[in-house]
């Protein structure tokens, strides 16, 4: 009985600050009557889905991307085609994108698992850029720079979700699950294999964990995640062109997951947050948001390496080890 209680009171504290920012989250919409904000918290989930997803191949297993725009293409294009043209429910065209993305993820990843960081980064832009043009110029299916306009909206019970702050209530319900799984995966035998490759491969294959399988395996399952995000993009503004899922998309990616701190559960959500509130005003210098992007990746590296999360980590490490020599 001792155990089972300490068990609920150790997992309630673990859980006590996820549920409170659920709930906050929840009653935005009690507050906050200005359907701008939700566009923009909307967008927030999405780039927390899209960059959890990246962290884990990235944070977690140690392969770089710079093209999981092209993922997040797959994904918006993928809905977009399947509701639009063939007239498929959203909620399940949704995952059927994703899924696509994913496989064309691990089939992309086993030729490549044994580039190492420059090499995977140069393959993976590529990847990126590749999927772009094809977007550009496949004009008979995607309408090229034209765009897709009348993509469906999503439906919940029946009831089709047409204001802002409703489809809000869907991101933050889909986000609640993608981090869940995250979790899930990080603590599972999959996620110990994908940080045993993060610290060396060459070790983690000497103790019989298949390192190609295992990093094709990170790219799925991150590349699911991205094209997620991507499909709820696509339903929530209801046209998309290949403009949205150019090269400063992936930078953007990355900078979120290095600026929240990689490898980590808080990251994502952080660097989603600060960055996109940063990103309204950076979209006024228009062609300098790279230059925006590559200076910020380099001053995240050299002075907070670990991102907001870690330095507040050792922040709080530090204050912790004062009190105890104190007291």
């Amino acid at each position: 009985m001792d155990q089972i209680k300490a068990f609920v009171k150790t997992h309630a504290k673990k859980s006590a600050a996820p549920i409170a920012a659920i709930v906050f989250c929840a009653l935005l919409p009690v507050f906050i009557t200005s359907q701008y904000y939700f566009i923009i918290f909307s967008l927030i989930g999405i780039y927390i889905i899209a960059t959890s997803g990246l962290d884990l191949l990235f944070g977690y297993c140690g392969q770089i991307s710079l093209g999981h725009a092209g993922f997040y293409c797959i994904g918006a294009y993928g809905t977009a085609l399947l509701s639009k043209v063939l007239l498929i429910n959203p909620w399940v065209t949704m995952p059927l994108a994703a899924a696509i993305a994913a496989i064309v993820a691990f089939l992309f990843a086993l030729p490549t698992a044994k580039l190492k960081f420059m090499f995977l980064s140069l393959v993976t832009t590529a990847f990126g850029e590749l999927i772009y043009q094809i977007v550009v110029n496949w004009r008979d299916v995607t309408g090229s720079t034209t765009g897709l306009p009348g993509i469906p909206k999503i439906d919940v019970f029946g009831t089709l979700v047409t204001t802002r702050s409703g489809f809000f209530y869907v991101v933050l319900a889909v986000t609640v699950v993608v981090l869940f799984v995250k979790q899930r995966v990080v603590h599972s035998r999959v996620g110990r294999a994908f940080i045993a490759i993060r610290e060396s491969d060459v070790a983690a294959g000497a103790m019989g964990i298949n390192v190609t399988k295992y990093k094709a395996v990170a790219f799925a399952i991150s590349a699911f995640f991205t094209a997620l995000a991507g499909a709820l993009y696509a339903h929530m503004v209801g046209f998309i062109s290949p403009e949205s899922f150019a090269r400063p998309l992936s930078l953007m990616m990355l900078t979120i997951v290095l600026f929240g701190g990689r490898g980590s559960f808080s990251g994502p959500i952080i660097g989603s947050i600060v960055l996109n509130f940063i990103n309204e005003y950076v979209q006024a210098f228009g062609q300098y948001q790279q230059l925006f992007y590559g200076l910020f990746i380099v001053f995240v590296v050299f002075v907070m390496p670990g991102g907001l999360a870690g330095t507040f980590n050792n922040i709080k490490r530090f204050v912790i080890k004062r009190i105890r020599h104190v007291t």
